[in-house]
């Protein structure tokens, strides 16, 4: 997978239809060469252009800039002439911002090192293997490692790297990227994900032009508003047609991506840690990891992209033991009840339920401390027992007698400043001396960075836990970080705040997983404001967004579905009309919607109409019936109501390619319609299928079409199981 040829100085790193290529130059610049479909030979120095001007170095010492603003570099650095967006960026003791990395050496090892205190990818020595290559500035002292790894069963790269001090004196590091991609211009596009509080995710894609286009967040978190998700797209891409590059970070805290075409029609894509607000101070003998990026090359447009990172994340991120197996359909109090609830309305909600088929109470905010709205009590992790008479673990008991498990709510990384915990411990919360701490939803952070306040909120959780059979966490965080200081550091240490305390955030999940290994675990973040490849590393399915409507849910799950596994896009059927947007959607489309993720409800079930529950029970049965195969299968968008503003679908393809699930949504009615022909996808051309009662050959599935009626009515949805004959 991995070769490293001599002669050319060419490492080839190649999946099943992909390739990589590095160089190293005379100078020994580590060069980048080829990214794309699959090479098999490694003679393939001539990429560089070292028979050009301004030549390398070696050649023409008098033209170092004019060759450091212009080669393709792997790991570009500041302050040697190199213009175009860095990758490092180190201020040395003494003040001076100028680095300068040459290669050392290389290792190819099988599987794949973990990245310490940080979520990543992983696989058998048998699964994948690692290239690392050494580099050196040895005026600083400074080694960094770049990792690169490739998986026997994907067509994903990830990378990241490893920034050491070896040399007798600290050094700043001001700017850590993870990845860099030089290549030339194809007339490229710029693909991002956009939004906002219950708009997240939505598709944007715009033409590259000259200079910088950035997506970015400096929020403390991957952000409602901007992803860390970056494409390059060649201008006839489609869902099936076209060339891709992109790159995915597995990272949940501040980022930036960016695409920048340079004065010679050269791009350079980057992704990694922000460098707003970062600074890290590296003693001697000390290590700093960038976090992962993953790389995805696609020659058959965005779909195939999709599916690679779903795949991988999959095989080789998602980590939990309920990532197979189908998840409990669960109820959520919050829309039914919000803070207005007791055990005997929740214990009402449950006994509706469970004769419907739903099999887990989840009760959410409200249930801890004196808290009757926001305003108060996050920190004071205690059962309110006027609330819930009798203790949680009599509450948890009673759930169970009817047959179904018992979820909870909590928010450990805030805290209220109406709290006992606040009035104990002030100094816990992040706050910058002598200035008011920025509030939001009458919320201050907790300082992460600190071990003893992460231990300190961690232990009050686990005590609440440990008190019932709990069997599912919904762990949330529903503002952005600001005011950002810490009493546990110096001065020269605040920089580091953002970094540690997303590091903090990491530490807990992994210890709350490690004490309770089979929690299902779901994260959230004030809907989907942490909806990213590192949250997945630790929970199995994310809360996707506080708005579940229907129709506005089709635009925030294609986003989403564009990089991550329907099975982690948490999906419920609330009531209508929605708290959202107050549309009135049909029950039943809402239910196939949700069904394209999770599924479960967030509604009274209690005050629903005998018809709703009579849909309800047939939506649970559907859960059960079509769940393996949507949770284990293969994505195919086939419409996107976010470009045509009339109609959605999607399919699920079994990876036999004996079983598909269609979903259509008419979104909007029209006159005089007929019915429309829906070209399907990932069938087998040559196996027949039953679809409506009707036989077909694969390839006129696929080539012909699926007839699909005219509808009257807005919002309306048809789900269609597709069988092998």
């Amino acid at each position: 997978m991995i070769r490293f040829d001599e002669k050319n100085k060419v490492f080839l790193l190649n999946t099943e239809h992909t390739s990589y290529g590095i160089a190293l130059t005379d100078d020994r610049y580590v060069c980048h060469l080829y990214y794309g479909s699959r090479l098999e030979e490694t003679d393939l120095r001539y990429l560089l252009r070292e028979d050009e001007g301004p030549f390398t170095p070696s050649s023409n010492k008098r033209e170092t800039g004019s060759f450091l603003d212009s080669a393709p570099m792997e790991y570009p650095e500041s302050g040697m002439g190199d213009y175009r967006e860095s990758a490092l960026r180190i201020r040395s003791a003494a003040g001076y911002r100028a680095s300068e990395l040459v290669y050392e050496g290389y290792e190819i090892m099988a599987g794949k090192p973990r990245l310490e205190g940080l979520p990543a990818t992983w696989g058998a020595d048998s699964a994948c293997s690692t290239l690392k290559i050494y580099c050196r500035d040895q005026l600083l002292g400074m080694k960094v490692t770049l990792l690169y790894s490739v998986f026997q069963d994907s067509d994903a790269l990830t990378r990241s790297a490893i920034i050491e001090n070896e040399g007798k004196e600290p050094f700043y590091i001001e700017k850590a990227l993870s990845a860099c991609l030089d290549m030339d211009d194809r007339g490229f596009e710029v693909m991002g994900l956009f939004g906002s509080w219950a708009r997240e995710r939505r598709i944007q894609r715009i033409p590259l032009g000259y200079g910088r286009q950035n997506i970015a967040s400096f929020r403390g978190e991957s952000s409602h508003q901007e992803h860390p998700f970056l494409a390059l797209v060649t201008p006839e891409t489609t869902q099936d047609t076209g060339e891709v590059y992109a790159m995915n970070f597995v990272y949940s805290g501040n980022f930036i991506a960016q695409a920048e075409k340079s004065q010679f029609d050269s791009v350079r894509m980057t992704m990694g840690i922000h460098p707003e607000g970062f600074t890290w101070k590296l003693e001697p003998g000390e290590s700093f990891t960038a976090p992962e990026v993953v790389m995805v090359y696609s020659s058959e447009g965005l779909g195939k992209m999709t599916r690679t990172f779903h795949d991988l994340y999959r095989n080789h991120l998602i980590r939990s033991p309920w990532l197979h197996r189908k998840r409990p359909i669960l109820i959520n109090n919050w829309e039914a009840t919000y803070f207005d609830f007791d055990e005997k309305k929740l214990l009402e909600i449950a006994e509706d339920a469970s004769e419907l088929g739903i099999e887990m109470l989840v009760m959410d905010d409200g249930w801890f401390g004196k808290r009757s709205n926001d305003d108060s009590s996050l920190g004071d992790w205690r059962v309110n027992e006027e609330k819930i008479r009798g203790g949680l673990n009599s509450l948890v008991e009673n759930v169970k007698k009817l047959g179904m498990k018992f979820g909870i709510w909590i928010e450990p990384e805030m805290i209220s400043p109406d709290s006992e915990l606040y009035r104990q411990h002030p100094d816990w919360a992040l706050q910058v001396p002598g200035r008011d701490i920025t509030q939001s939803r009458a919320q201050y952070v907790l300082d992460l960075s600190r071990e003893e306040v992460a231990d300190g909120v961690y232990e009050m959780i686990a005590e609440v836990l440990h008190s019932a059979d709990i069997s599912y966490v919904k762990w949330d965080m529903n503002r952005q970080l600001a005011t950002m200081g810490s009493y546990a550091w110096p001065a020269d240490r605040q920089g580091e705040l953002y970094h540690r305390y997303m590091l903090g955030v990491y530490r807990m999940q992994e210890r709350l997983l490690a004490d309770f290994p089979d929690l299902l675990l779901e994260n959230c973040s004030g809907g989907g404001a942490r909806f990213d490849a590192g949250m997945l590393y630790y929970s199995p399915q994310i809360w996707c967004s506080d708005d579940t409507d229907a129709v506005e849910r089709l635009s925030i799950q294609e986003g989403t579905a564009l990089i991550y596994p329907v099975s982690a896009m948490g999906a419920h059927v609330s009531v209508c009309p929605n708290h959202t947007v107050g549309r009135v959607t049909p029950f039943v489309t809402r239910g196939h919607v949700a069904l394209s993720g999770t599924f479960g409800y967030e509604l009274d079930i209690t005050k629903l109409t005998d018809e709703e529950k009579a849909i309800v029970k047939a939506q649970t049965a559907e859960y059960h019936r079509y769940n393996d195969l949507i949770r284990e299968g293969d994505y195919y968008r086939m419409e996107s109501y976010t470009e045509n503003k009339d109609r959605d679908s999607w399919m699920i393809v079994s990876k036999e390619k004996d079983r598909a699930l269609v979903f259509c949504v008419q979104v909007l009615s029209g006159a005089n319609r007929k019915s429309r022909f829906l070209r399907l996808k990932g069938l087998d051309p040559d196996r027949r299928y039953v679809a409506d009662g009707r036989e077909y050959q694969g390839s006129t599935l696929m080539r012909a079409g699926l007839r699909i009626p005219a509808e009257s009515g807005d919002f309306k949805s048809r789900l269609i199981e597709i069988r092998q004959v």
